[in-house]
């Protein structure tokens, strides 16, 4: 077993989410605690929300149902119900921002704590730690003060349009921070129904394999904690299983050989992350196999980072290559078998050669599509019916063909790349919708009669609520050796560029300051320190 020179922890990190997700099970937060909750026949869900009768309680949930039978807690609210689908940056973000004395916010997700994305490469090698780049929903939950927030540990499985609710199954557990834990009359992995007034949908998108042969089976992804758990096992893994076999062996070098397939920020700060880990670490206590270590970043465009402008990107390629990463551009893997890739390569001249590149740990670091509740929805929306990459929405994030459903974020198509700050903007936004809605309730009753697209605008218009405008604050991406490069700028005005050891400092600051929570800003901010004095943790068995 590897380690660095700090004692290993005694806590492994599966554990601790599992623990976590048993802790937190479904949170129900209520600023007058709960009720009494009782059990009734199943009704049909009201077609639109009416200013005094929507129907919702003071626990945030107006109906939570199978069949034939439906929960309904017996407080009652005159406040519009908003389910909150995901938890992540949109879901997050409109949780934090929403005011909650004015609607009654449920938010639905499996996981139960928000992941600070952008550091995620920095993770499977240990120089940041997965604990400190998560945050349980309740923290968030805790903080709305003014009025009702309920979360459910549970995973969302279905949107039902036609009766305003969402299908949810695994409800991992009940609790909340005041009073007895209310009886709602459903066990452990029940599929119910929640009921809403209005949507939220932050589902955001899973990785997308292009159906390309053996990416499912063989390739390891980095969207989740998960990922990086396993992919740091993996790599370990290997590199003990390389160290008992002699040099000159191909299996030794395979196993030391590390294919990250993506030329954008996640693929490029991960092979970074990698080749720290080989030249500041690995190197002092196993010199022979570190100087073995091959890692392979393959991009299916002529260049890296294609996001940046040209003289950024082109010195990205040449840190990269420094660091003896090797580029393997105008190259698109065609196939994935257990120990090996095929990968075509494009020349100058229009034609193809195709290599064959032995594998030790792969990680596919390219490419998102729609989750499958997403995708369900599609053909429940006449509008959708052509939707592929996600829901598409109008100018207010309303998504075309409903009054109700609004999207943010990975899954909404709104005509901005897939980034975390386009999943804040949009969520602040929103919040800034509701706001003006809660200030002339007649407008649930003008959005519920609206005819069409059209008539929907006229409405926001009318009522002061202008259309979503996405301001660009640049762009910022690790390349390894403590050099970045980084765009900054505010829509097109451009405040720096450059990149460097100046602005890898700059790169840590800006994603400091990105944190949505201080206890993960402080977490983030020791490991670094940590770093700096004891090198990086990096066990096998974390």
């Amino acid at each position: 077993m590897l380690s660095s020179t700090r004692n290993a922890t005694n806590v492994q990190m599966s554990v601790l989410l599992k623990k976590q997700h048993a802790r937190v099970g479904y949170m129900f937060y209520n600023k007058n605690n709960c009720r009494s909750v009782s059990t009734t026949s199943a009704k049909a869900a009201p077609s639109a929300p009416k200013e005094g009768t929507v129907g919702t309680t003071g626990g945030g949930v107006s109906s939570f149902t199978t069949t034939p039978k439906i929960i309904n807690h017996s407080q009652s609210s005159n406040k519009p119900n908003v389910v909150v689908l995901g938890s992540g940056w949109g879901a997050i973000s409109f949780l934090k921002n929403i005011d909650e004395s004015k609607y009654n916010v449920t938010v639905v997700s499996p996981r139960n704590y928000f992941l600070f994305t952008p550091l995620l490469p920095s993770t499977p090698v240990g120089t940041v730690d997965e604990k400190s780049i998560i945050e349980p929903v309740v923290n968030f939950a805790l903080k709305k003060k003014k009025g009702n927030v309920s979360y459910y540990e549970a995973t969302a499985t279905s949107i039902n349009p036609d009766r305003n609710t969402v299908t949810i199954q695994s409800v991992s557990n009940v609790s909340q921070t005041k009073g007895d834990k209310p009886n709602l009359g459903i066990q452990q992995n029940d599929t119910c129904e929640l009921k809403y007034d209005y949507l939220v949908s932050a589902v955001g998108a899973e990785p997308n394999t292009f159906g390309i042969p053996g990416v499912e089976k063989y390739g390891m992804f980095l969207k989740e904690i998960e990922h990086s758990l396993k992919i740091r096992k993996q790599f370990i893994a290997n590199v003990e299983k390389a160290n008992m076999l002699p040099k000159g062996d191909p299996e030794r070098k395979r196993l030391l050989t590390i294919v990250v397939v993506g030329g954008g920020p996640t693929g490029v700060e991960t092979a970074g992350e990698l080749q720290d880990y080989v030249d500041q670490d690995l190197k002092r206590f196993m010199p022979s196999i570190a100087e073995e270590v091959q890692i392979h970043l393959v991009e299916a465009l002529p260049v890296i980072l294609n996001m940046f402008e040209k003289k950024l990107t082109s010195y990205a390629q040449s840190v990269l290559e420094q660091t003896s990463i090797k580029l393997e551009l105008k190259t698109a893997v065609s196939k994935v078998e257990e120990k090996y890739l095929i990968a075509k390569t494009k020349k100058d001249d229009g034609s193809f050669t195709e290599t064959t590149i032995p594998y030790g740990t792969l990680i596919w670091a390219t490419g998102n599509k729609a989750r499958k509740i997403v995708t369900d929805l599609f053909p429940k929306i006449p509008e959708q019916n052509n939707a592929r990459r996600g829901l598409e929405v109008q100018e207010n994030l309303l998504v075309n063909g409903s009054k109700n459903i609004f999207a943010v974020g990975d899954n909404a198509v709104a005509g901005f790349a897939p980034t975390a700050q386009v999943a804040h903007q949009e969520a602040e936004y929103l919040c800034k919708v509701f706001s003006k809605m809660s200030n002339n309730p007649s407008v649930y009753d003008e959005l519920a009669n609206a005819k069409d697209a059209k008539a929907i605008q006229t409405v926001f218009a009318k009522n002061g609520i202008k259309p979503f405008k996405y301001v660009h604050y640049g762009a910022l991406a690790y390349l390894g050796a403590e050099k970045a490069i980084a765009n900054i700028t505010y829509g097109k005005r451009s405040f720096y560029t450059g990149g460097g050891s100046l602005t890898f400092y700059i790169w840590r600051v800006l994603y400091l300051s990105m944190i949505l929570s201080a206890r993960s800003r402080f977490k983030v901010i020791a490991d670094w320190f940590k770093l700096a004095l004891f090198k990086r943790d990096c066990f096998k068995e974390l």
